[in-house]
């Protein structure tokens, strides 16, 4: 069959959803089927990827971060997409990733050519909107379109089971499958390298991430250990605030921003990092999301020290049975800089970290994700989309 892959990211922009909609082309590609993908033009310097897909592209307008996010950002693709879904040979599904809005184009031009769609509700959109305005107009129009887009899919995937239940909290009837998420392990791995000094942030700092509280973590933690980085790699929201609060702390020269790196270039830095860091502040609204980016840590053999509500928790508590993954803790700056503490005094070892890496391709391998993607997409197509 004939799989239309849409998206507003696709690799070789490293994100985690470039990585997953890989894993799933990929899976679908193994499976004897044709795949196409309808996506946004790289960024400048990079290339367009392909390994048997049909990867189509097209301009679109980017944040100032080079990153395709904002309304006007959504609407250059999504207006194009139109006529690009319309136009394109015909598919026996079409697998959509958020945002909304293009779930509501999808789901509209599906409607018409009577193709039946899966829709990747790996989060809640509108909640994490509800963070980054006051508007409530805004919050009901984007949590109605939200709605429309996925109660007209064949089926939904997801990431956990706390999104799944907050899915159907918003009043959505259609079938929904946990396929979990993990680690591109063919990008991801452990690599023989000193450990450095350094603690990395990979990934998107938004406002319910809320990512300052390692600005002040850093900063207590450096009362006793100097010569120590705190490195953001990605980009977000909140960086104009995390380089004014490491400015006022006076701790400007330790903290370092960096934009998003392909994997090639994370991999190396995750894997010869003291640990990595992840946080997701309480309160939000979004205590029920699990943050992904924990996977490509471990599989490249560094441990995690994660602060905040949900699922990563147990999720590191769980994985703490079998290798030193990490640790889980309140969302405290004096908490995090403790974690900070106990990895800079013992650092996992090469051996520790080699088993780690192992671990995670065993049990959490991005392909096995794919692969379960895959099957429900199969499944929609051999049921006609009942």
């Amino acid at each position: 069959m004939r799989v239309t892959i849409v998206s507003r990211i696709y690799r070789p922009e490293p994100a985690a959803a470039s990585f997953f909609l890989t894993s799933v082309a990929e899976a679908l590609l193994a499976g004897g089927h044709a795949v196409d993908v309808i996506t946004v033009r790289p960024p400048a310097g990079m290339a367009v990827e392909s390994r048997g897909e049909r990867v189509r592209t097209f301009p679109v307008l980017r944040d100032r971060t080079g990153y395709v996010r904002g309304y006007l950002q959504y609407m250059s693709f999504d207006v194009p997409l139109v006529f690009r879904l319309l136009f394109t040979r015909r598919p026996a599904a079409v697998f959509v990733e958020p945002p909304p809005t293009t779930g509501v184009v999808v789901r509209i031009v599906c409607a018409l050519r009577r193709i039946p769609y899966v829709y990747d509700a790996a989060d809640v959109w509108s909640d994490a909107a509800d963070m980054a305005t006051g508007s409530r107009t805004v919050i009901r129009v984007l949590r109605s379109f939200e709605r429309f887009a996925m109660n007209g899919a064949a089926h939904l995937v997801t990431i956990s089971q706390g999104v799944a239940e907050r899915v159907r909290e918003l009043g959505v009837g259609r079938s929904i499958t946990v396929t979990g998420f993990g680690a591109d392990t063919s990008a991801f791995s452990v690599m023989e390298a000193p450990v450095q000094r350094v603690f990395v942030y990979a990934g998107t700092f938004s406002a319910w991430h809320g990512a300052e509280v390692l600005v002040d973590a850093f900063s207590e933690f450096a009362t006793t250990h100097s010569g120590y980085t705190l490195r953001f790699v990605g980009n977000g929201s909140e960086r104009a605030a995390l380089e004014a609060r490491a400015r006022e702390l006076g701790i400007a020269d330790s903290v370092e921003f960096a934009e998003f790196v392909p994997p090639a270039e994370l991999a190396p830095q995750l894997s010869a990092a003291t640990a990595s860091l992840a946080t997701l502040k309480p309160g939000t609204g979004y205590d029920y999301a699990f943050t992904s980016k924990a996977y490509s840590s471990l599989a490249s053999g560094c441990p995690v020290i994660f602060a905040g509500p949900g699922p990563t928790a147990p999720f590191l508590e769980s994985a703490n049975e079998s290798v030193r993954a990490g640790v889980a803790l309140p969302y405290d700056p004096s908490a995090i800089a403790g974690a900070m503490r106990e990895f800079a005094d013992g650092p996992l070892s090469a051996t520790e970290r080699t088993a780690l890496a192992s671990w995670t391709v065993s049990e959490h391998s991005m392909a096995a994700v794919g692969r379960r993607v895959a099957a429900v997409i199969e499944d929609v197509v051999r049921t006609g989309g009942r």
